[in-house]
């Protein structure tokens, strides 16, 4: 691979990786929020109040966070990606445009009026801002979804006579199929982030024993929040999303379970290490028949090997696809043990009087970031060797006149910032869950 382009790869991998650890959290949390703004509405209770105006002050810092870590990425387009920007800016720049409106017009506005405006909105009103603030971010994440998906599985597009990607049919980009499934698995995955860090700071709150009324509140949501985004994430979304995969990407799924050679009846592979000189699996534990059927709901149908595909447009990293595959499947399934065992407990009514548990919901909120990061990974690294899939390869779309070298001095840059940045939001994150949820005085 050419220096420059592995340099503009890795540097892009790695502001949006780190970019992405904060909007799945705003993304979850603005559900959540809406979910005990609500609670408080119907039961006048002032505690779920409370319990939202302390998540909003987590949500805050994240969506500034995310906000000052994307920024970057939208300049990299032209930066790096500058062939790819001309080609097919004419596309890409309609759901960008509507992610920029959606994130910092509606968002930020409503969120500024829900953080600071409670007492002059009443109740009624700080509903419709917490709702708000949850529909500029659903919408911002809908349209980044149909950028990336379009680029998944280009469709409503036709090609100028200089080469450029002109838009066709803007209703055609908005309901691509591939952006439907792509979008619901993506915001499951979010509430399930959302759910797991709730959790994880109520059972702190009990353990420790402090703000335990509060704690319970975090505790009993977000179980039950995500008890049923795990599922979801499962079925139909993760299902649905890997049938997308097997019908329009069969390269990326041949590599993704590891499958060589074309099987009439091919296992699932639980485990193993793919070894792309000998194009075999090593070591595998297979159930047998299981991936033809979740495939094609067929026991013997045929699942297509790399074998049947030319070299050149086999994913460019396997193992990394393979493996980091396997991690979000791996986490997933731990996640979704983790919640209904919780959940369990919690309809027990002992769920609270279990330290063993509490500590799990607590040690366990890092699980979903490492399986949302694994996805992504598998998305992007599984689009490999295409930019556009089928339309324009990743080599031919990077800008020409940035050198590796410049390129690497900004990645360099970017780490020693997102540094700063990280130890930044730790310490603020870290104050405010020393600080504690409060009840408001009464009036």
């Amino acid at each position: 691979m050419d220096a420059a382009l592995a340099i503009h790869r890795l540097q892009f991998a790695f502001t949006i990786t780190f970019h992405y650890l904060f909007p799945q959290l705003t993304m979850g949390l603005a559900l959540l929020i809406v979910i005990l703004k609500t609670m408080a509405w119907r039961t006048g209770n002032a505690h779920y109040n409370d319990a939202a105006r302390f998540w909003a002050k987590i949500f805050a810092i994240n969506f500034a966070m995310g906000v000052v870590t994307g920024i970057p990425m939208e300049f990299q387009f032209g930066t790096n990606w500058a062939r790819f920007s001309k080609a097919a800016g004419g596309v890409i720049g309609q759901t960008l445009a509507l992610e920029g409106v959606y994130s910092f017009f509606l968002e930020s506005a409503f969120l500024g009026l829900f953080i600071f405006g409670e007492k002059r909105l009443g109740q009624a009103g700080h509903w419709f801002a917490a709702f708000c603030v949850f529909a500029g971010s659903w919408l911002s994440g809908f349209f980044i979804i149909a950028t990336d998906a379009w680029m998944q599985h280009p469709v409503g597009y036709a090609l100028g006579h200089n080469g450029e990607i002109t838009l066709s049919s803007f209703q055609a980009l908005i309901f691509n199929p591939w952006t439907l499934w792509q979008y619901w698995h993506n915001m499951t995955a979010a509430v399930v982030t959302g759910s797991f860090v709730m959790a994880a700071l109520g059972a702190f709150y009990i353990l420790a024993g402090r703000s335990e009324l509060f704690g319970k509140t975090f505790v009993r949501l977000g179980v039950i929040a995500g008890t049923v985004a795990t599922i979801m994430m499962l079925f139909p979304t993760g299902d649905r999303q890997g049938k997308m995969v097997a019908e329009y990407q069969p390269t990326t799924l041949a590599a993704m379970e590891g499958v060589f050679k074309t099987e009439q009846g091919a296992g699932l592979a639980l485990v193993g290490q793919p070894d792309t000189e000998r194009l075999t699996l090593d070591n595998p534990i297979l159930i047998p028949k299981m991936l033809s059927f979740l495939t094609y709901q067929r026991w013997e149908a045929k699942v297509r090997g790399l074998n049947e595909f030319p070299r050149d447009q086999w994913p460019d990293n396997i193992p990394l696809l393979y493996y980091c595959y396997h991690i979000m499947v791996g986490l997933g399934t731990i996640l979704i043990a983790i919640m209904l065992l919780c959940a369990w407990r919690l309809w027990r009514g002992n769920l609270y009087s279990t330290p063993s548990l509490l500590w799990l919901l607590m040690l366990a909120f890092p699980f979903p970031y490492i399986a949302t990061t694994a996805g992504w990974i598998t998305a992007e690294v599984g689009r490999q060797p295409w930019l556009i899939y089928g339309l324009m390869r990743t080599a031919v779309g990077t800008s020409p006149r940035v050198s590796a070298g410049s390129g690497l001095f900004t990645l360099i840059g970017f780490m020693g910032m997102y540094t700063v940045l990280g130890i930044l939001f730790l310490f603020l994150v870290h104050r405010e869950i020393e600080h504690g949820p409060t009840a408001a005085e009464p009036v």
